[in-house]
């Protein structure tokens, strides 16, 4: 039987610690969705149809590791718990697959970098996996509490935002300072920089919380799991959820600095837009809380993913003005982070459901698999940039896109995550998890603990 303490208020440092975790991941990963095709395609070289290709593919290979981590993760047991050794252990790894992503030699020919490129890059992919979902599972069992769920969720994507913008905000300008002209040195040297930080956040994150629901590790054999998994109805819906917000984040995103380039007309445009979403994100994290107190968390992700995608379809069809442009993306980013908060409370109250419905607790089998559709969603909406791209006629380095690419760039910006964030509300018709239901289930397991 699972261990789960009495509710209790988390202290504000094992927030912040466990937040400082998701703003190392975000180092990177934010690197990935905001930077690494145009990187590749105007700094590197390489074909744009190729990157779209290439993330695809590996994505899909590293979305089939997913469930391989997560079970593993579940079978762990250590005087640190289940989860949290892999932050010790990856920490280092993860920053020097970071490094390497962005380290691509000039010296090479062409062929040499594509499989530099993709050699690096699936590595910082498994990387990323191996640490983080472990990270991700942790956030259900530090506290069973609802309230200081959203809460512990709110201090980690804030901090998520904080790293992203670590990552993002200032990548462009330190590259250029660290490097000069040679646009190769400055990015490899930025991200060393970043990857560093990267690494002491994550063991500060490993110092600094605690498994409090501790589960004996499974024994069961891995299919049993997954069969077990695929019966949770719940694991089903969120899994869409999952899929669609990803989607949603990844094409605006890599979409971004096309869009300030050549729809805009002047790339250094993109760090007004890159800043209003930091802080989008950050005061979307933020109201996640506020938002939640005496209301529904699904009433308030089917509002804010209503007001996220009318918003982005909005962009659409506005003048080019850079004023309206910034409050626009200010606000999308906002009611975006939203929803992305909350999605990873439902993450955790689906392992909870999964132990009430099932008698066994699931963690890292749970968040592994819904990381799995995340990193598919994150290969479809990576190859769709690159592919739409490639197939548009796009030209890079070009002063004037034609007038189906220049469509195209603008609809990957604004009408596509729209339409995305639709779905989500629809999906979200058939998630019952409401928190009247989720005090029912952890007072039946009070109950049932209480009796043994």
């Amino acid at each position: 039987m699972t261990q789960t303490p009495l509710p209790q208020r988390l202290t504000v440092k094992e927030k912040v610690g466990y937040g400082l975790g998701d703003m190392a991941s975000h180092i990177g990963l934010d690197n990935v969705i905001i930077f690494l095709t145009f990187y590749y395609t105007d700094v590197v070289g390489l074909p744009a149809v190729f990157i779209g290709t290439m993330f695809l593919l590996a994505r899909i290979g590293d979305a089939i590791i997913d469930p391989v981590m997560g079970l593993l993760a579940d079978r762990t047991s250590s005087r640190w718990g289940k989860f949290r050794p892999y932050l010790l252990w990856l920490a280092v790894p993860f920053g020097v697959s970071c490094m390497l992503t962005y380290a691509v030699p000039e010296s090479l020919s062409l062929g040499a970098k594509m499989v530099f490129a993709t050699v690096t890059y699936c590595f910082m992919m498994l990387m990323y996996t191996a640490i983080n979902i472990p990270y991700c599972s942790m956030g259900a069992v530090i506290t069973a509490d609802n309230e200081q769920r959203i809460s512990l969720q709110s201090y980690r994507f804030f901090l998520a935002t904080v790293g992203g913008a670590l990552s993002t905000f200032f990548m462009l300008p330190l590259a250029h300072y660290l490097g000069g002209d040679d646009k190769l040195l400055g990015y490899r040297w930025a991200m060393a920089i970043m990857a560093a930080a990267a690494i002491v956040m994550f063991l500060i994150c490993f110092w600094t919380t605690r498994e409090r629901i501790q589960a004996k590790p499974s024994h069961a054999h891995f299919m049993a799991d997954l069969r077990d998994l695929w019966q949770n109805d719940q694991w089903r819906v969120v899994a869409v959820l999952v899929l669609t917000n990803i989607a949603f984040g990844v094409i605006r995103l890599g979409a971004l600095m096309y869009y300030v380039t050549y729809a805009l007309g002047d790339a250094a445009l993109f760090s007004w837009l890159l800043g209003a979403h930091i802080a989008g994100k950050g005061a979307g994290s933020a109201l996640s809380k506020v938002l939640t107190r005496g209301r529904s968390k699904i009433t308030v992700f089917a509002g804010a993913a209503m007001m996220a995608g009318v918003l982005s379809i909005a962009i659409f069809f506005m003048p080019p003005s850079l004023a309206l442009l910034v409050g626009m993306m200010f606000l999308v980013s906002t009611f975006y982070q939203i929803t992305t908060t909350l999605m990873w409370v439902m993450m955790a109250d689906v392992a909870d459901y999964g132990e009430w419905k099932q008698g066994k607790r699931m963690d890292g089998t749970i968040f592994s698999t819904l990381l799995a559709v995340l990193k598919m969603g994150m290969a479809i909406s990576g190859a769709i940039v690159g592919w739409t791209l490639g197939l548009s006629g796009y030209v890079p380095h070009a002063a004037e896109q034609n007038p189906q690419a220049l469509f195209s760039i603008i609809a990957l910006f604004s009408l596509v995550p729209g339409v995305l964030s639709f779905i989500s509300v629809i999906a979200l018709r058939w998630y019952r998890l409401n928190d009247a239901t989720m005090s029912d289930i952890n007072l039946h397991k009070a109950v049932l603990q209480g009796d043994n």
